[in-house]
C-alpha cells in the first residue's frame, strides 16, 4: 500500500486541475490584455512618464506614482462602479454596449493614427526639479487626465463587472499588472528606447496592435454574456 501511494503521489496534476488552473487564469490575462491596450498610446502620462526616465529625474517615485494611481482607479472601477454595474443587469448589458462602441471607436483612431506620421516629443515640457514637484506632475496627469480616468474606472471597471465576484479581483491584478510593467518599461527603459519612440513607425506599429486587440476585446464584449448572445 505504501509504494501504491508513494507512486500515486507523484502522479502529475490530472486535466481537471489543469483546467481549474487555466480558468483561474483567464481574468488575469484578459485583464493585462485590457489594461496594455488602453495604457500603450500616446498621451500625457506617458510623455510624462519618458520624459522623466529620459532626463532620469526620480524614476523609481515616477513609476511608482503613476501605476500606484492605475491601480486605484481601477480598483475603484472594478470594486465599486462595477459592482453596482453588476447588480442591475441592464446596467451590466449597457456598460458592455457602451465599452464596445467606445473601443470600436478607440481602435479606429489607432488605426488612423497609423497611417500619420506621429512621433512622440519629449524635447518639450515640464521638468519636475524636486521629488515632491515630480509625483505631482505625474499625480495630475494621471487624476486629473479625463482619459485615463475613462480606461480605468469606466471601461476596465465596467469590462470587470462582466465577471463573476470571485474573478474580479483577478481581473483587476491583470489589468493592474499591465500598468506596473509598461510604467517599469518606459520610465527605466526610456533612455534606451527614446530613439525608437521617436521614430513615426515605431508608433504606427503599436497603434495597429492597439487597434487590432481594442476591436477583438469590442467583440468579445458584444459576444458574451453582456452582448448579443443575451438574451432580450
Amino acid at each position: 500500500r505504501r509504494r501504491w501511494a508513494d507512486s500515486h503521489a507523484q502522479d502529475p496534476p490530472g486535466p481537471a486541475v489543469e483546467l481549474a488552473v487555466s480558468d483561474a487564469l483567464l481574468p488575469v490575462v484578459q485583464g493585462f490584455a485590457l489594461s496594455a491596450a488602453l495604457i500603450i498610446a500616446i498621451g500625457a502620462q506617458n510623455a510624462f512618464v519618458l520624459q522623466q526616465g529620459l532626463k532620469r529625474n526620480h524614476v523609481a517615485a515616477c513609476w511608482l506614482t503613476a501605476a500606484a494611481c492605475d491601480a486605484v482607479l481601477i480598483s475603484l472601477g472594478v470594486g465599486g462602479v462595477g459592482a453596482v454595474i453588476g447588480q442591475v443587469p441592464w446596467l451590466g448589458m449597457g456598460a458592455a454596449w457602451a465599452g464596445a462602441i467606445f473601443l470600436l471607436w478607440y481602435g479606429f483612431r489607432s488605426f488612423r493614427s497609423a497611417f500619420k506620421a506621429n512621433a512622440l516629443d519629449t524635447a518639450d515640457g515640464v521638468v519636475a526639479a524636486s521629488l515632491g514637484a515630480t509625483v505631482v506632475g505625474v499625480l495630475a496627469v494621471s487624476l486629473l487626465n479625463p482619459h485615463a480616468i475613462l480606461d480605468t474606472v469606466v471601461l476596465i471597471g465596467g469590462a470587470g463587472a462582466q465577471y463573476p465576484v470571485a474573478d474580479r479581483p483577478l481581473f483587476a491584478v491583470g489589468a493592474m499588472a499591465a500598468s506596473f510593467t509598461w510604467f517599469f518599461a518606459l520610465a527605466f527603459g526610456a533612455a534606451r528606447l527614446a530613439p525608437l519612440f521617436r521614430r513615426p513607425v515605431t508608433w504606427r506599429v503599436l497603434d495597429t496592435l492597439v487597434g487590432c486587440l481594442m476591436w477583438a476585446i469590442a467583440a468579445s464584449l458584444m459576444l458574451g454574456p453582456g452582448g448579443l448572445s443575451r438574451p432580450l
